[in-house]
């Protein structure tokens, strides 16, 4: 979720001084043209890769060469895209004072000053406006989706944050909330193997974040932040290990049960398994030896091994959902 990616600009930014006014407008704002590229980065498009996860169902449903699906699917998938940087922009405002004390945080265009908080304010509105009015067009069911994600990000940032266990969970859940907007947006019934495994998953990666986040304030000596529950490495290890152990087993029933390999006629999704866990591995390896996590949605796609993975996991995925099963005569479901 939002409050706990990274955005490490490598430029020094000066700080401004604080103030009490929210919509303050300094001279740090910028109303020419120039502005736009910290606009543009304060609602962190590099984020948005986390929201394809609403293309899981119309993959697994064997939905993925219908036109009308997938446009669903593109249409839910740039809601979220609009929606997310709403909620970016609300953290960076509900977090500015602590922010400017965090070694990578203090970098953010909202918390440097290079967007000043009227414009992120008004700039949030108007798309948590747009994501809600987007989302009941798509569908009911869809914009009541959107509302709760609003919803809990707004209590996430007021003050469910400050709760241990539960901030790490409401992170999560934005996460399965992506992948339930998937399947209601191109009209596919949600497999519960489908949503314990992302939820899994979903923990394992947040539990990372929060670990990379908590190791880097230690690191820094920095104790400004003490509007955070307290964890320690070793609590968030253990989390790791049993929502990746958890994340695992549940996609490998996932892809035995009776409502993904009945309708196909194969077994042949269990070849996915080996990515996986090669993803959970890997991720680990980056957590543990590399001090990464801290911004899952930039580790996927600038560590090699890990976008490697994800390309092949793509393509193993649609070869057991779409090719002819006279290719797989190993995996075949005897019916």
């Amino acid at each position: 979720m939002s409050l706990h990616a990274q955005n490490p600009d490598t430029e020094k930014t000066t700080l401004p001084v604080e103030t009490n006014d929210l919509f303050n407008t300094s001279s740090h704002e910028d109303l020419s043209v120039s502005a736009l590229p910290a606009i543009i980065s304060s609602l962190r498009p590099h984020q948005w890769v986390k929201n394809s996860l609403v293309f899981a169902s119309v993959i697994f449903s064997g939905q993925f060469t219908d036109p009308v699906s997938l446009w669903a699917a593109w249409a839910a998938f740039l809601i979220f895209c609009l929606s997310s940087s709403a909620v970016y922009l609300l953290n960076d405002i509900a977090d500015l004072k602590a922010d400017r004390h965090h070694p990578v945080k203090r970098c953010r265009p909202v918390t440097s000053g290079r967007v000043s908080l009227a414009k992120a304010a008004m700039l949030c509105a108007f798309l948590i406006a747009t994501g809600i009015t987007a989302g009941f067009l798509v569908g009911f069911s869809f914009g009541c989706i959107m509302c709760i994600y609003f919803i809990q990000n707004i209590a996430y940032s007021l003050l469910l944050r400050q709760i241990a266990i539960l901030d790490i969970m409401i992170v999560a859940t934005g996460y399965l909330l992506r992948a339930i907007a998937g399947a209601v947006a191109v009209s596919v019934k949600v497999s519960p193997w489908l949503v314990i495994c992302s939820l899994m998953l979903a923990l394992f990666v947040a539990c990372g974040k929060r670990r990379h986040d908590l190791q880097l304030l230690i690191n820094n000596s920095n104790r400004q932040r003490q509007n955070r529950p307290e964890y320690t490495p070793e609590l968030l290890d253990l989390m790791m290990a049993m929502t990746g152990c958890a994340g695992v087993m549940t996609y490998v029933l996932y892809t035995l049960s009776p409502g993904v390999a009945g309708p196909h006629g194969t077994y042949a999704l269990v070849l996915t398994v080996p990515t996986v866990l090669y993803g959970v591995f890997r991720f680990l390896y980056l957590v543990h030896c590399n001090n990464a996590g801290g911004d899952p949605s930039r580790l996927f796609v600038m560590d090699k091994g890990l976008l490697l993975n994800g390309v092949v996991w793509l393509l193993v995925t649609c070869f057991a959902m779409y090719a002819p099963h006279d290719l797989l005569p190993w995996w075949r479901l005897e019916l």
